[in-house]
């Protein structure tokens, strides 16, 4: 059978192809003799997302983890990650799993750890998972019924949605979003956040908030390209003070401003930040992933709080939130998580605490925006993932190792930061990253100016030199 191998935030594979029952299985195995080897009375809380084939692989693994001795908090209906890491936390269990690939293309599935304080399991604890898994499937599925193991008490099936909206309902001040006046707008992307928005906000306007499990052919991931059809309705409508998307599993966000413009992650991290100090008079420390804008360090230090810079992959930040007190933690791929929640990224979290800004401080998102930039300065940004040649991507990745990209067109390098990838400072207020994704088979560019022009011009100068046609 083929080797399995954990990613940035899980293992994620083609359905039918790698990812099947057997290897479900193989790795539901390894997670069981890892959770007996570290509880003395373990539990797992599991759910699936909207993604094809999601009930057949979570069961798959229910039935593993039963056959272990090992009880299981089963989600009664589809869920976002959010809501396992929440369950798992409050449910006091000792892991739990997510059976979702996230942001990735419709003909992908995955498997996702969860640690026992309700965020991703360290880097360490999932090579040790990854490392009990067997060479060949050793449960006998077909032996294992479910609803028995119901009726034993051996399962409980959970309402973790219900959970996670009374955790909402508690934790924001709703009726001044309902009652502010402002039109929101929400895209799920075919995702699991849909049934949620919907409960709590009827009058929303809603787009792609069915259940499809092949996303319509695109990828649910919540960037610029892949959301036209919610920027049109942005537009069209005219109403709408600002719109939310989050990704397949609701942990991702997307943003958009009243004109149908997109608002990045960088933006959203600034924007929430300056809230959660200045607004809510919170402190603490702001970590971010490397590939994040320099600007969210500068806000930080010019509000006096302390920061720091982690690898890529939320589980790096999540662990920095479960030893100290963070305030704010990000990274540019729309994962956030802030203090007073979980230390999980959130979607829909984030879009609330952007709607309550809003409805509070009475200022459009393009007035608090103007805020950010009159302390960090005007910025925009942009990525390109580049579907390359395995060959060539080995030889660009070991000539940034080598240091031998001196300049991209015009832009000479200054310095090069390699905490993640290679983050090539250019000067004060332009930079490029090169790195190869860890959940993908893609290599990732960044890249960072005054304008969007400044930052299409280097990546285009950056493709051209890296040999890429």
């Amino acid at each position: 059978m083929s080797e399995i191998k954990f990613g940035t935030d899980g293992w994620r594979a083609i359905i039918a192809k790698d990812f099947t029952v057997e290897n479900v299985s193989r790795v539901a195995y390894a997670t069981a003799e890892w959770t007996l080897k570290n509880f003395k009375k373990p539990s797992i809380v599991i759910g699936h997302d909207c993604r094809f084939g999601g009930k057949l692989f979570m069961e798959t693994a229910v039935k593993v983890f039963v056959s272990k001795g090992i009880k299981v908090y089963l989600a009664n209906n589809f869920i976002s990650t959010p809501m396992i890491s929440l369950g798992v936390r409050e449910l006091k269990a000792s892991l739990g799993v997510v059976i979702t690939a996230s942001h990735n293309p419709p003909d992908y599935n995955g498997y996702k750890l969860k640690g026992h304080f309700g965020g991703p399991l360290s880097s360490e604890k999932v090579g040790e998972v990854e490392s009990l898994i067997p060479s060949e499937d050793k449960i006998y599925l077909n032996q294992i019924d479910i609803n028995t193991q119901v009726k034993k008490g051996n399962i409980k099936i959970v309402d973790l949605e219900k959970m996670y909206i009374n955790t909402v309902e508690a934790s924001f001040d709703l009726e001044a979003i309902r009652n502010s006046g402002l039109n929101f707008a929400y895209d799920a992307m075919y995702g699991a956040g849909q049934n949620v928005m919907k409960k709590l906000f009827g009058n929303m306007t809603f787009l792609h908030c069915e259940e499809n499990p092949s996303f319509m052919g695109q990828a649910p991931e919540p960037i610029d390209k892949n959301l036209n059809e919610f920027s049109n309705l942005i537009k069209e409508k005219g109403n709408i003070a600002a719109g939310l998307a989050t990704d397949g599993d609701a942990d991702r966000i997307g943003l958009y401003n009243s004109k149908g413009e997109f608002v990045d992650s960088h933006h959203i991290i600034l924007l929430i930040l300056l809230y959660l100090n200045k607004s809510k008079k919170l402190k603490g420390k702001v970590v971010v992933a490397a590939s994040t804008t320099p600007r969210v360090v500068r806000l930080a230090e010019i509000l006096g709080l302390a920061h720091d810079t982690v690898k890529v992959g939320f589980k790096y930040i999540a662990q920095q939130m479960i030893k100290e007190d963070v305030l704010i933690g990000g990274e540019e791929s729309g994962g956030i998580a802030i203090k007073g929640h979980i230390p999980e990224r959130d979607g829909i979290w984030m879009g609330l605490v952007l709607f309550e800004y809003m409805a509070k401080s009475g200022k459009s998102l393009e007035e608090l925006i103007e805020e950010v930039y009159d302390l960090v300065g005007e910025f925009k940004y942009w990525r390109d993932d580049l579907h390359i040649d395995e060959k060539l991507k080995d030889s660009i990745v070991k000539k940034c190792k080598n240091d031998e990209f001196k300049s991209f067109g015009k832009y000479s390098v200054e310095k090069v930061d390699k905490t993640d990838g290679f983050k090539f400072i250019l000067n004060q207020d332009e930079w490029l990253m090169i790195r190869p994704s860890g959940t993908e088979p893609v290599l990732r560019c960044y890249a960072e100016s005054k304008d969007l022009k400044g930052a299409k011009e280097i990546l285009a100068a950056c493709k051209l030199e890296i040999g890429y046609k």
